[in-house]
């Protein structure tokens, strides 16, 4: 049996400890994933708490029917699509979005090598450009390109989370990777900024 389904059984008796150690695990993954979708990072953590407060009232009807990440990123996605609906039912409340910040998932990774100064801007920019190009993907496809980034939840457990056959997951992520490398295309080959007046 999957040990986080394990856990989450144990949850299920009353085990405060073991929802703890669903919690430490998954905390990060769920903000990041969230953050990727909303873009923005209080909206995250806000969400990410509400996927655990679902699972904790979720837990008496929990049955294993899956592995609990691909359950649990279901919540996250659901909640990511309310939101969603609600800022689009509310256009002003996004307004107040907080822009990016040093501690935000965007920037948690840390690089590997140093960058210049001018190294540095650039990096940001095509950070920029990426998630820009991610943004600009249908729902679905977004979805699975991120998901895929995740590097515990397969194909089948995208399949899963977003209610589509195997085939037709692969097939998102695989037209969501086609259109970010168009997109991106003109940076990535030159590694500079074409302006858009040249």
């Amino acid at each position: 049996m999957d040990p986080d389904a394990a856990l989450m059984l144990r949850v299920k008796h009353g085990d405060i400890p073991a929802f703890e150690e669903l919690v430490e695990k998954y905390k990060q993954p769920v903000i990041n994933v969230i953050y990727r979708t909303l873009r923005d990072f209080t909206e995250a953590e806000d969400l990410a708490q509400n996927v655990f407060v679902q699972v904790y009232k979720s837990a008496a009807r929990y049955e294993v029917s899956a592995k609990f990440s691909t359950w649990l990123f279901t919540i996250a996605r659901n909640l990511c699509l309310n939101e969603i609906r609600r800022r689009s039912r509310h256009p002003a409340d996004s307004l107040d979005a907080q822009p990016e910040t040093e501690d935000a998932p965007a920037r948690q990774y840390e690089d590997v090598k140093t960058f210049s100064p001018n190294e540095t801007v650039l990096h940001g920019e095509l950070e920029e450009k990426i998630l820009q190009a991610i943004n600009e993907l249908p729902e679905n496809q977004r979805t699975a390109v991120l998901m895929c980034r995740q590097e515990d939840i397969s194909y089948e457990d995208i399949a899963k989370i977003l209610g589509t056959s195997l085939s037709a997951t692969k097939s998102l992520i695989h037209r969501g990777r086609e259109t970010l490398k168009q997109k991106l295309k003109p940076y990535l080959q030159t590694g500079a900024w074409k302006k858009n007046d040249e």
